[in-house]
């Protein structure tokens, strides 16, 4: 799937050299609207603009684009999950921003209210979907995965606003998500390094001796609810105010519910809390049992000597919140790079810490409930399509490229009509 989305990126990159003659993004962009015009955007500027979008929404695994994410984290060894969500999720969201602001965004291009429709509901159902499915998983890896897709979602309705105010917000979240995404899966490789499973029923209680582990697991998913003074905290508390509205709902019941079930998985399986969960089928789940250790020697039989790392990348994601000017430094390169040089001020607002406040007190209500109440954790009718969805034949997966690729046509042709 990253193949064929990198094979859509370059036949859109052709259909711009076509039109254009340059393959410079400023250059191409200037070209579009001096091509275009008084008329404003065709067909072929929409084919270039889907063909490239669809690729970088590929990479940032953005529904209906992301089925690859959670399969390749199943299977990947955990400094892959590391980059995988830590850096090339957070590229994918960056390469959005980047071209269309570069290339797209004048008269020539897509108009800004469609790539606004575009994102904002992609995104949207990018976290709902990410956020559902993440709550069902019992397979670490994968429910880390999940998260991943969740909040690339707010990502991308943060980008999709088009404010200066929203491009700074989701910067810092992506930079804070980073830390806190690697730091949540190298505690994972240390489980599996350790027990040889990922699976959150078989590991229940069993690994109460990695207290180090257990504590930055769940420091790690309090800087996913965006517990202040997290960077995630304060990038979320920039891009809500900067998106406003219902879509709050969105950004706090999304990292809510990702958070409270990384926050379950530290309640079973380091504390013991709760009944022992039951090891029944489920075909929303996969279990994680029964995988093979990633290291030997020293660091297998000692693997708290392995959470250096996880506790430095959670310490540079509370730098990012705390860090004296280091937000308005961020803001700055982005609005030099991407917003015309306009100016937006970052700072931590009473809204923002409350908000940040509520999502971590939601989370850990939710991880409570699913504690004491295993029957929250199965799951219910309505949900059990979305597990199907994920089928595994690259068959299917290469229909669902087609289908968000016409899905993003579709949301963005009104402004190519009008013109």
């Amino acid at each position: 799937v990253n193949s064929l989305g990198a094979y859509s990126m370059l036949m859109g990159i052709g259909l711009l050299y076509a039109r254009t003659g340059e393959l410079a993004m400023a250059k191409i962009g200037r070209g579009l609207d001096t091509a275009a015009g008084h008329g404003g955007p065709d067909a072929l500027v929409l084919a270039s603009f889907v063909l490239v979008l669809t690729g970088l929404l590929v990479k940032a695994a953005a529904v209906p684009l992301h089925f690859w994410l959670p399969d390749a984290h199943a299977v990947a060894p955990t400094p892959v999950c590391m980059l995988l969500s830590g850096v090339m999720v957070e590229l994918g969201a960056y390469g959005v921003w980047r071209v269309y602001g570069t290339v797209f965004a004048g008269p020539g291009g897509i108009p800004a209210a469609d790539l606004t429709r575009a994102l904002v509901t992609l995104g949207t159902l990018t976290a709902v979907t990410g956020a559902v499915m993440c709550w069902y998983q019992r397979h670490i890896k994968r429910l880390l995965a999940y998260s991943t897709v969740a909040h690339t979602g707010l990502f991308l309705v943060g980008l999709g606003v088009l404010t200066p105010e929203g491009d700074d917000g989701v910067a810092l979240y992506m930079l804070g998500h980073a830390g806190v995404k690697a730091a949540l899966f190298a505690c994972a490789g240390v489980l599996l390094d350790r027990y040889g499973s990922v699976d959150e029923h078989a590991l229940h209680g069993r690994a109460g001796e990695l207290r180090t582990t257990a504590v930055l697991f769940a420091v790690g998913a309090l800087g996913l609810a965006g517990l202040p003074p997290f960077g995630t905290a304060l990038g979320k508390a920039v891009t809500e105010e900067a998106v406003g509205g219902p879509l709050t709902v969105v950004y706090v019941a999304a990292s809510a519910i990702t958070a409270g079930a990384v926050l379950r998985v530290t309640a079973r399986v380091f504390l013991g809390l709760g009944p022992r969960p039951e090891n029944a089928d489920s075909d929303l789940e996969t279990s994680g049992s029964g995988e093979q250790p990633e290291t030997t020697g020293l660091l297998s039989r000692i693997p708290d000597t392995m959470t250096t790392v996880p506790a430095v990348l959670l310490a540079a994601a509370l730098a990012v919140g705390v860090g004296p000017g280091f937000g308005d430094l961020v803001a700055r390169s982005v609005n030099e790079a991407g917003s015309g040089g306009a100016h937006a001020s970052v700072h931590w607002t009473l809204s923002g810490v409350l908000l940040g406040l509520a999502s971590t007190a939601l989370a850990v209500a939710l991880a409570g409930l699913a504690v004491t109440r295993p029957r929250w954790t199965a799951a219910p009718d309505w949900a059990r399509p979305l597990r199907r969805l994920q089928s595994g034949h690259v068959g299917d997966y290469v229909a669902w490229l087609l289908l968000g690729a016409t899905l993003l046509g579709a949301l963005a042709l009104p402004g190519v009509l009008g013109g």
